[in-house]
């Protein structure tokens, strides 16, 4: 897809003057006057697979299919132009009930997503950008090239990369970690000062968990149930991908690639009691959609694995090690939530009900008042 730089719609609809002279280099985002409040100014955001896609006006509409990348954009202060998301069950914006001025209701959005996604809605939508990965549209929407190539020369650019998971097999292009697809939003949205605060924080965050880590570390499985009482579960590795970032930051161990169990994301397949007990982890993180209230999760999960004849013989349901395991797509809010949940299930003696990020500070961030 990198073919080279392409315009905007606000662009195209313009002689093209506008934008003689541009760079095509990502990261022309120098100082905070130029990164905040310069909505006029005509600029390049650069990211991989795209290229460089040429801007001569902030977004104010958008749209993304992951939870991850609109995280990404409400961190960012841009909550009031999100138009659509993929699934509205796996946007994780309950967290941010949490959070002093910030309030982003999914059943507002449009969903994308319904048995397939068709093209029409982006027309009907003429969002400015798709926070979304048009290979992602291709190899896991059922899209055409020229489906993108349409809505991106009609509509409006693409500018994504899918960061989530690293097992799909026609991902082989460069993957950024968390903050550096987050940052290239940053320059999509213009707002480097945000961008700043919020690397700063994240860094102060995991500054104070690594000191708190115990030396030895457990091996976790991460799975999502198959059913509400689950006979069967989707084994998800821990992996570079960005639904891991909560674990890898945790600095645990991952036991289903350790045992050659493949990710469901690229197999589709589901594992049993009789194969976990095989594997026996030292911990069992299940993931769930949406807000998972600790009480829930007992009742819904850990009661019936204590009951169950076979999962009754896990390590990890004997030592009261079976964990919520997060949700699968996670922006820099949304992962600050899923870290510090992790960190209590993980080790609670260490972090208790502590909680580990402050709360007025990342509102504060995506308000504006810092």
């Amino acid at each position: 897809m990198a073919n080279g730089p392409r315009r905007t719609r606000r662009t195209v609809m313009k002689t093209g003057a506008a934008i003689a002279g541009l760079g095509t280099t990502a990261g022309c985002l120098g100082t905070d006057e130029d990164s905040d409040g310069d909505g006029d100014r005509a600029y390049s955001v650069t990211m991989e697979p795209v290229g460089t896609v040429e801007f001569d006006a902030v977004p104010e509409t958008w749209l993304a299919f992951t939870g991850d990348y609109a995280d990404m954009g409400v961190a960012l202060g841009q909550g009031d132009g999100l138009a659509a998301i993929g699934l509205r069950s796996r946007y994780a914006a309950h967290h941010y009930e949490e959070l002093p001025g910030v309030a982003v209701d999914p059943a507002d959005l449009t969903q994308l997503w319904d048995g397939g996604t068709d093209k029409e809605m982006f027309y009907e939508l003429e969002a400015d950008v798709h926070v979304v990965d048009p290979n992602f549209m291709i190899n896991r929407l059922g899209w055409s090239r020229d489906d993108v190539d349409e809505i991106t020369e009609t509509v409006g650019p693409f500018v994504g990369n899918t960061i989530f998971s690293a097992s799909y097999d026609w991902h082989g292009y460069t993957r950024y970690s968390l903050y550096e697809a987050f940052e290239k939003i940053a320059e999509v949205f213009q707002e480097r000062a945000r961008y700043e605060a919020f690397a700063n924080l994240h860094d102060d965050v995991l500054t104070d968990v690594h000191s708190r880590l115990p030396d030895e570390r457990p091996e976790v499985a991460v799975l999502v149930p198959k059913s509400a009482e689950p006979e069967a579960f989707y084994p998800y590795r821990i992996d570079e991908g960005t639904q891991s970032k909560h674990w890898t930051d945790l600095r645990v161990e991952g036991a289903l690639a350790a045992n050659g169990v493949g990710d469901a994301q690229a197999t589709g397949s589901t594992i049993d009691y009789e194969t976990l007990l095989e594997i026996d982890p030292d911990v069992i993180a299940i993931r769930q959609q949406g807000a998972v209230p600790e009480s829930a999760f007992e009742r819904g999960i850990v009661s019936f694995m204590r009951d169950h004849d076979v999962a009754s013989e896990l390590r990890a349901v004997q030592n009261d090690r079976v964990i919520y395991g997060g949700m699968t797509y996670q922006g820099p809010i949304v992962h600050l939530f899923q870290l510090e949940r992790a960190a209590r299930g993980l080790y609670p003696d260490e972090f208790g009900d502590e909680e580990l990020f402050d709360r007025e500070r990342v509102g504060s961030i995506v308000t504006g008042d810092f």
